[in-house]
């Protein structure tokens, strides 16, 4: 709310317009030049609707979606699937093997790693259920800019190349006719998985009942910001 200033005294309209302004947002949307030199982290999606689209991953910025991303695109797990659900001027998402947005890969979930990289135009993003944590084999790529989405989703990358073929995906929620990922691949090996630091075993306890599971949720799109 606007909040007028009335009879102020000379002094602390002083103070007031010294005071220094606050530093800008530090957005993180050039990659490190080592990242962009690793092959790996060029991920070329060929399009049924036409075109190859190249997305630089960002490693820098979110270590475990990207390996995430990688992981699949390499083992062929994105071919044949299709982006069901495309809102023009919003964004594209895709990743799911069911075509439904209920489905994931049998990998687990991924911790978020939210970061600075903003949801603007061409950025690529992994979609999740209502909890934080569970990011897993769906993502979306930004037809517009949302920045209601940033730190709240995990950005992992911005497309490079092949703009326009994001452009026509077929829209809908489902599409009518989606647009399918022909394949998704590398431009290069993946690096090698980092190795985990040895975790000394605590002593044995007597194990607590196991909590019951929460009954699955279909998986949640990104709001489309208010």
């Amino acid at each position: 709310m606007f909040k007028p200033l009335f009879a102020l005294p000379f002094v602390a309209l002083a103070l007031i317009a010294a005071k220094p302004a606050p530093p800008a947002p530090s957005f993180n949307i050039n990659p490190p030049a080592e990242v962009v030199a690793d092959p790996a982290n060029h991920l070329n999606v060929e399009l049924s609707s036409g075109g190859t689209v190249v997305i630089q991953l960002r490693p820098d910025l979110a270590p475990n979606h990207v390996r995430r991303i990688q992981t699949l695109a390499s083992t062929g797990f994105y071919n044949g699937t299709i982006f069901h659900r495309v809102i023009p001027g919003f964004m594209a998402q895709g990743g799911d093997p069911t075509g439904t947005g209920a489905g994931d890969s049998p990998l687990p979930n991924l911790a978020a790693e939210f970061n600075n990289l903003p949801h603007m135009r061409g950025v690529l993003s992994m979609a999740r259920a209502e909890d934080e944590n569970s990011a897993n084999s769906q993502f979306f790529i930004m037809l517009g800019p949302t920045m209601s989405l940033d730190h709240k989703y995990t950005a992992l990358g911005r497309v490079t190349s092949g703009m326009q073929f994001v452009d026509q995906i077929a829209p809908g929620e489902p599409p009518a006719a989606p647009t399918k990922i022909v394949r998704a691949w590398l431009d290069g090996p993946m690096p090698a998985a980092p190795v985990a630091a040895a975790v000394t075993a605590p002593a044995a306890q007597t194990p607590a009942p196991a909590e019951q599971p929460a009954q699955a949720q279909p998986k949640a799109e990104p709001a489309t910001g208010g």
